[in-house]
């Protein structure tokens, strides 16, 4: 496995170094590294919980990393937009993975992670099936992980169907977070998405299969929400199908206590050979799934950096290094190493406050200026919360908001890579433009004159002029000097 123990540029260029010598003196045995981050809104208990957890926590996931193992293969419901398909590699969507484990490989697997990504902090069983159906082995791969690594969150994924015949035992074996995906609350609408169920020794079909999942995952929601286990609801936006509805999913999740609403945009393709992609069903644009989630503010709480990771990432969100830790890479015998995932956790905790106190800057510059205007500010970033990517090697961009009410994550857009091998293609600059449609400025570590030049005739503002500063700085600035007032001091 070549890849570095730690990304430099992720955080800051300091933190190589410390890493390797602060490992070998045995790191940072402390629990709570970070937890002075806490938002003053956020309850210590429920804080405690998310803190380090990247997709139950926007500002965690600049700094953590997930991994999900393939147990699960089993499933009992048919969704038209799934199609689990193996040995898909270079496809980055739920429900496809390169090799299905067993739990003793499952935990062999997490070992090897575990040793060589210290930014590992949850491990999750999304599938390829459903974590409740196959739950022997979605039991028997947390309990061995958890006596090996007991300090990793563990988290489960399922369509909720199974979900109320195992409450007791998730929070038995302390699992603190499960998300489930509910597309709907109307059977007749949930008809048009589930061809059929297969429940208590039956097969459903129409608007009674939709009518027994929608009672099973009300029923498991509450049963979860009156355990103190946090919840996220994932919900595909599915557009002239259930996108309006989900104004009605997210009135009935909240008051079933979500913590969470992860409104996800519909992925389909002919060759992923899903019902949804054969029949030429679409997903939404960018802005569409925008304009959902901001009519959705109010109610249940928002998450807006999904990645709809594999069945089998590993990595930060946005990124996925499962190939590097495939059964024929990883030895037989390993013994879990704690220290470099101790460690990080004491470096990242000083990032954090500094990146803390830094952001409150930026808003309280943002909310005080003259301006009323709202801007949306793409950034290509490596992680670390910095403006740490350059324009032509991005895959994506994390999107933000700025306007009177502060710095806000909206979302992000995913982009084919523009340079490779040191020349930018020109086709793929027009697909990153189009991707970027409603942007004002972005901001990179490093920017070429082409690029930046097409982007100003399409109308956006690019610079690499806060390169490596936080993101919030970097955009508190642009938003001061777009408003007429004095600029913030970037951040070194």
């Amino acid at each position: 496995m070549s890849a570095p123990v730690i990304s430099v540029e992720s955080l800051t260029g300091r933190f190589s170094d410390q890493l390797l010598a602060s490992a070998d003196s045995g790191g940072c045995a402390s629990s709570s590294c970070g937890s002075s981050t806490r938002p003053s809104d956020v309850d210590p208990a429920v804080w405690d919980k998310i803190k380090d957890h990247p997709c139950f926590s926007e500002e965690a996931h600049h700094y953590f990393a997930r991994m999900h193992v393939a147990v699960a293969p089993a499933c009992n419901v048919q969704c038209n937009y799934c199609n689990r398909r193996y040995d898909c590699a270079n496809e980055s969507r739920p429900g496809v993975v390169s090799e299905k484990l067993t739990p003793d490989q499952a935990v062999r697997k997490v070992i090897a992670v575990a040793n060589e990504v210290p930014q590992l902090s949850v491990l999750g069983i999304a599938g390829p099936g459903d974590a409740c159906y196959d739950w022997e082995k979605t039991k028997a791969t947390f309990e061995r992980v958890a006596r090996q690594i007991p300090d990793i969150k563990l988290c489960v994924s399922t369509n909720g169907l199974a979900l109320p015949d195992h409450v007791d035992e998730l929070a038995e074996m302390n699992v603190d977070h499960v998300t489930i995906t509910i597309n709907m609350v109307d059977p007749e609408v949930g008809a048009k998405i589930y061809p059929w169920i297969f429940h208590d020794h039956r097969r459903y079909v129409g608007s009674q299969a939709a009518r027994i999942l929608h009672e099973r995952q009300m029923l498991g929601l509450e049963m979860l929400s009156a355990r103190g286990i946090l919840t996220k609801i994932n919900s595909v936006m599915i557009p002239g199908v259930n996108d309006q509805h989900l104004i009605e999913v997210n009135k009935w999740v909240k008051q079933r206590g979500a913590f969470l609403h992860n409104v996800m945009p519909l992925i389909s393709d002919p060759a992923h050979g899903t019902h949804y992609g054969l029949t030429g069903q679409r997903g939404p644009n960018a802005m569409e799934m925008k304009a959902l989630q901001d009519r959705l503010e109010g109610g249940a709480k928002l998450m807006r950096h999904c990645r709809q990771c594999r069945a089998d990432a590993v990595g930060l969100l946005g990124e996925d290094r499962g190939q590097e830790f495939t059964l024929d890479q990883i030895p037989r015998e390993l013994t879990y190493d704690a220290s470099k995932r101790e460690t990080y956790r004491e470096l990242v905790a000083d990032e954090r406050r500094d990146h803390l106190a830094a952001r409150s800057e930026a808003i309280g510059m943002v909310k005080t200026a003259s301006s009323g205007k709202s801007l949306l500010v793409a950034v290509a970033t490596k992680g670390g919360g910095r403006v740490n990517e350059h324009f032509g090697h991005a895959k994506e961009f994390q999107v933000y908001e700025a306007s009177p009410t502060g710095i806000n994550f909206v979302g992000h857009r995913k982009v084919e890579q523009y340079c490779l091998g040191g020349w930018g293609e020109n086709a793929t600059l027009d697909g990153v433009i189009a991707a970027l449609e409603g942007i004002d400025f972005v901001l990179c570590a490093k920017i070429g004159n082409c690029p930046k030049d097409q982007l100003a005739d399409a109308g956006i503002r690019a610079t690499d002029a806060y390169g490596h500063d936080y993101i919030e700085t970097a955009i508190g600035a642009i938003y001061a000097a777009e408003s007429g007032g004095p600029a913030l001091t970037a951040t070194a």
